[in-house]
């Protein structure tokens, strides 16, 4: 097993660790820990509630979720050597639930969950039609998982962290807090907001203290999107075997990793829409030498996905155009078109018994693929969603006979303000 060089203690909070991460960006957070180019090494992650969401039938703790505290990761890991426009190389050698523990009341410890949050709260991608907080718990035997809440499908999870980046210089900062805020002016009331401005208010900045917290938290940047540096992009084939280059824009890097995630489909439509769970992941460094310019990697880090199960080959498609639930046309927009597409899969989904809440628990859930199918046809763009049909133990596809009919057991909780 490599080293491991961030340990977390599950009696313990985030807070009250031996080392303490952070839930914001900001260069000026210390590194909690330094490796040299080459090493391999193991890091801890909890989830990214830090233990808010616990395993029951009831949805209140996803509508009463601490957003203001997410994500907690693990970090700053500083890379010796690495400089502003280098490269950073790295690479996934493996990752998990937590370690030696398949039972306990922190997701990872032999379970996972899923939630659709209430739109007061964030919302999700089909907010307008599921405004209320929903969960469904998972339970993992291997690599495999099943839910109470969502009975009749087994799949195996492609385990990832949905977030890793690194950190970003005090110019790259400013940017992103002066753009998200013309984006929040456009709009200042609207409910779930376009973006989420710095906040003091549960901010987590590692080792520091004082003034020096004071300023970070004031101007830290939230760690919901993904930016420049890689951040919460939620890629479910960025797992094991990839390995993924980030720009470099501070002495180090300061890589940081978190929100580990045991299944997920493409999109994470439900916002809580993958397995969230706590684990591990073992990483191993590189630097690539002025890598930015010498590639074109500036605004974005590229990865070449690792090759691992599940393979599913055969599939149940689904597909949406840009045209919205009330008639109204609009010019190739493929966001509007993916939402369509998943709606049209929930609404078949529901034609063999599962509540159309379950349905949307699923596809955020499962490892379905997302596709943007066209985008140059005027006026409609053409999205796709594809569902393994082996999940199900039942047949899915259409036939003489009508749809097959489940029992939805007891069904995803739910919980409205």
């Amino acid at each position: 097993m490599p080293e491991l060089i961030f340990p977390l203690d599950s009696t313990k909070t985030f807070t009250d660790q031996e080392r303490v991460g952070h839930n914001r960006w900001h260069p000026d957070i210390p590194a909690a820990v330094t490796v040299k180019p080459g090493d391999s090494f193991r890091v801890h992650c909890r989830e990214w509630f830090d233990g808010a969401i616990v395993n029951d039938d009831s949805a209140d703790d996803i509508r009463d979720a601490p957003l203001a505290g997410v994500h907690v990761l693990s970090g700053p890991i500083a890379v010796e050597g690495a400089k502003p426009g280098d490269l950073l190389i790295v690479d996934i050698l493996d990752l998990g639930p937590i370690p030696q523990e398949d039972s306990g009341p922190l997701a990872g410890q032999g379970w996972g969950y899923t939630g659709i949050f209430p739109t007061l709260n964030g919302g999700g991608f089909l907010t307008e039609q599921f405004p209320d907080a929903y969960k469904a718990i998972w339970d993992f035997s291997g690599q495999k998982t099943t839910s109470r809440h969502v009975p009749h499908v087994e799949f195996t999870g492609i385990v990832h962290p949905g977030l890793m980046g690194t950190a970003p210089s005090k110019d790259l900062l400013s940017t992103w807090n002066t753009r998200e805020a013309a984006l929040i002016a456009t709009d200042p009331d609207r409910v779930p907001p376009l973006a989420l401005p710095p906040l003091t208010d549960s901010a987590i900045l590692g080792s520091l203290t004082g003034d020096a917290f004071a300023a970070a938290a004031a101007e830290g940047a939230r760690t919901a999107p993904p930016r420049e540096n890689g951040g919460n992009q939620d890629i479910k084939n960025l797992t094991k075997g990839s390995r993924i280059f980030y720009p470099v824009f501070v002495d180090g890097a300061n890589l940081s990793v978190g929100d580990l995630h045991f299944s997920q489909g493409d999109g994470e439509i439900t916002f809580c829409g993958a397995i969230e769970m706590g684990g591990f992941i073992d990483l191993r460094v590189e630097i690539l030498r002025d890598g930015m310019t010498t590639y074109g990697v500036s605004e974005n880090a590229i990865f070449m996905p690792g090759n691992t199960d599940p393979q599913y080959s055969e599939f149940i498609a689904f597909s949406g155009t840009s045209v919205t639930l009330d008639g109204e046309q609009r010019y190739l927009d493929s966001h509007l078109s993916y939402q369509r597409a998943c709606l049209h899969a929930i609404d078949y989904l529901t034609k063999f018994g599962y509540s159309p809440e379950q349905a949307y628990l699923l596809l955020g859930a499962a490892p379905i693929e997302g596709r943007l199918s066209g985008v140059v046809d005027i006026p409609n763009a053409c999205a796709t969603v594809y569902i393994p049909t082996a999940i199900f133990d039942f047949p899915i596809a259409p036939s003489a006979t009508g749809p097959f009919q489940i029992d939805p057991g007891i069904g995803a909780p739910r919980s409205s303000f």
